[in-house]
């Protein structure tokens, strides 16, 4: 191990980068809503509060002609979000804000409830609220019927019952759950013992003028159950219908079927239900005949999951495919305002294009060929213009305009609402040849500096998933902090990433250990052989899938100086029936795969230093894989004193990402610290807020 050489950083930070405390107060953009005449863009925009403990989010408006700048239309201590347009271009936010009009005792202020912002502008005003809170407000276009969903208990049929319960159990202080069914959580939260229903509703006068128009939210499902569990929904332009995916329960588990709700009535009937498809992101077309929604062929242990786009009649339910043979994943379509195509982003080679798909033969055009990634599409009334935000590695989300029928155009941006940050480095492309003679490619992000005759050190970024691909900006896993630092940061998509066919993924599905870990050691030995990178100076890094790979890394080769794993998988046999979803896990591996593919198997084998990092709330990967991991671990390494080389970094309050400002600096203050002292030599210190 060298010590004797560090990499060259500014002595005054150049970049917000540089400094992590100016990162994490970097505004963070997401989300697109497009009013009905097509004048107005809105977004949401996070910031720091005032003590920079949490991030609150804001509605700001963008001009879709891009000559006007950014304006800001919200600003409360919660925050805002959930944005969608009524027909007369107000706009519909669910925020926890405090509502002036109500009573001191109104009940629970924690919950976000529906606000309304005139389109001529002036105050918001609360619409609707129940006692469970209010989200995932969908409109229809024509009508105006609000459809939303709302927490609520099995045994409430009223507001007031559902208010007596929930002040009954915080009176009490009851927070147990009483399971009848599996699941019982989800990613960070219990499930039950309330469950989401959908309410509709439209905007009605009040009795007297001084009665502003309120929605009166009708219950459309009350024997769901955990049928709505993590559920996609839309209604109709003339808001007769909901359409939404209705979890089917099976043995252990469910999948989510499609179903059409009369708003009327509440009489519900299956569109599509089949035991070897999940339906998902479903759209109803704009004259309510058909629903685009995502199929995805369910997995086994020997064939991967498939995703195709097809169109469901609403009158009888016929199905039919469109992309059956495009060798893409499509994401949540959207409609063109005439029905005739439908819009949707898909991982394709390192980047997200946005893709128009015509609805009366299935082909595919490819709309944007830049190197973004881009989500969140929205099409303007006349269908000529699809708006969405772009990303990459080298910039975070921004809004832009593309023409909604020209191929292969580069995106035009429009004023965002802050600035893109200044990088400290350069983003370059890398590939090589698998063992089996596979492509393989990779980002690759160097440091300004980085020369043949000064080398940077190299950190191995390993994606999770395990379907994805490094084609996005990320504020969680972001490679600038560490470019910042002198470091050179490979972002490579191996086997079982998404945006090169299904072959592909299927050399390394229910074989993690092999293609995927033999790809990132080919990638990682293209990117030792360039001049600036420094081959003796290296550490390897991943979360979640990529924290799996980190830890099978750690056990089949000593080639890296440190190795950073987080929320990862240590024993497939603990994990499969403990994570959240395990009737997933069933059809991704075989006890004998899991077996042969667990890395907890090679416990015996690492010799290289490691940092543990996983949060308590964390029920995808739950915290028993990284306790495990530590206890067996410490049996290999620790010294009669002891001491070891390996740490871990515990958050008893995040779950599977760590989010709020101040742990995800610490986050990185940690594995910094950890890189510099054995990838560089550096003496170890610990973070000032972990001592």
């Amino acid at each position: 191990m060298t010590t004797d050489t560090t990499p060259e950083t500014p002595e005054t930070p150049t970049t917000p980068f540089h400094d992590l405390d100016a990162y994490v107060a970097l505004p963070r953009t997401a989300g697109l809503a497009l009013s009905p005449d097509g004048t107005r863009l809105v977004t949401t925009v996070s910031t720091l509060n005032a003590d920079s403990t949490r991030y609150v989010t804001a509605l700001w408006e963008i001009d879709p002609t891009g000559a006007r700048p950014a304006r800001r239309l919200t600003r409360s201590a919660k925050g805002e979000s959930g944005a969608a347009f009524l027909p007369d271009g107000s706009l519909l936010f669910g925020s926890a804000r405090p509502d002036p009009a109500a009573s001191a005792d109104a009940g629970d202020d924690s919950v976000p409830v529906l606000w309304l912002l005139p389109v001529e502008g002036g105050e918001a005003r609360v619409v609707a609220k129940r006692p469970g809170g209010i989200g995932g407000v969908a409109v229809a276009r024509e009508s105006g019927t609000v459809v939303v969903s709302s927490a609520t208990f099995p045994s409430s049929n009223d507001v007031e019952s559902e208010e007596k319960k929930r002040k009954e159990r915080k009176e009490k202080k009851v927070n147990a759950i009483l399971h009848q069914r599996y699941p019982v959580r989800h990613w960070d939260h219990d499930l039950g013992p309330d469950a989401p229903r959908l309410f509709a509703g439209a905007l009605a006068d009040g009795e007297t003028p001084l009665d502003d128009p309120v929605v009166e939210l009708r219950d459309l499902t009350p024997d769901a159950g955990p049928a709505l569990d993590s559920a996609g929904y839309d209604i109709s332009s003339d808001g007769s219908t909901v359409v939404t995916t209705w979890n089917v329960h099976e043995r252990g588990g469910h999948r989510p079927a499609l179903v059409a709700i009369d708003v009327a009535t509440g009489e519900r009937r299956v569109l599509a239900d089949d035991p070897a498809f999940e339906f998902a992101a479903p759209k109803i077309s704009p004259d309510g005949s058909t629903v685009a929604v995502v199929r995805e062929r369910r997995s086994t242990p020997h064939e991967p999951i498939d995703l195709d786009l097809v169109v469901v009649s609403l009158a009888d339910g016929e199905l039919r495919e469109l992309t059956a043979e495009w060798d893409r994943f499509p994401d949540a379509p959207v409609w063109t305002p005439d029905g005739s195509a439908l819009i949707v982003s898909a991982d394709e080679n390192g980047r997200a294009p946005v893709f128009r798909i015509e609805v009366a033969d299935g082909a595919v055009t490819r709309l944007s060929a830049d190197d973004f990634a881009y989500s969140d599409p929205v099409v303007s009334p006349d269908g000529s213009t699809v708006y969405a935000l772009r990303s990459s590695y080298a910039q975070p989300p921004t809004p832009v305009r593309l023409a909604a029928n020209v191929a292969d155009q580069h995106s035009v941006p429009l004023p965002a609402p802050a600035p893109a940050p200044e990088l400290p480095g350069r983003l370059t492309e890398l590939e090589t040849t698998a063992e089996d003679g596979t492509r393989v490619r990779a980002w690759l992000a160097l440091p300004d500096a980085v020369s043949e005759t000064s080398p940077a050190p190299l950190l191995l970024w390993i994606h999770g998933g395990p379907l994805g691909s490094w084609n996005a900006w990320s504020w969680r896993w972001n490679p600038w902090n560490a470019v910042a630092r002198g470091y050179a940061v490979l972002l490579p998509d191996p086997a079982l990433s998404t945006g090169y066919g299904l072959d592909f993924i299927r050399r390394g599905w229910g074989k993690w250990g092999q293609a995927p870990f033999t790809d990132l050691m080919a990638i990682t030995d293209a990117a030792e052989a360039r001049a600036d990178i420094d081959e003796s100076r290296t550490a390897a890094m991943g979360g979640s899938f990529g924290g799996y790979m980190a830890n099978w890394v750690a056990g089949n080769t000593d080639r890296f100086d440190a190795i950073v794993t987080h929320a990862s998988l240590w024993a497939l046999d603990q994990f499969g029936p403990t994570t959240d979803a395990a009737f997933y896990w069933t059809k991704e591996m075989t006890a004998q795969m899991a077996a042969a593919n667990s890395p907890h198997q090679h416990v015996g084998s690492i010799t290289t230093p490691m940092l543990v990092i996983h949060g308590d709330k964390d029920y995808r990967v739950p915290i028993g894989e990284a306790l495990r991991l530590w206890f067996e671990l410490a049996t290999q390494a620790e010294a009669e004193d002891g001491t070891m080389p390996h740490r871990f970094l515990y958050f008893p309050d995040e779950n599977h990402w760590i989010l709020t400002p101040q742990h995800a600096k610490l986050w990185y203050e940690t594995v910094f610290a950890f890189l510099d002292h054995h990838v560089l030599g550096k003496d170890w210190e610990t973070p000032a807020l972990l001592e």
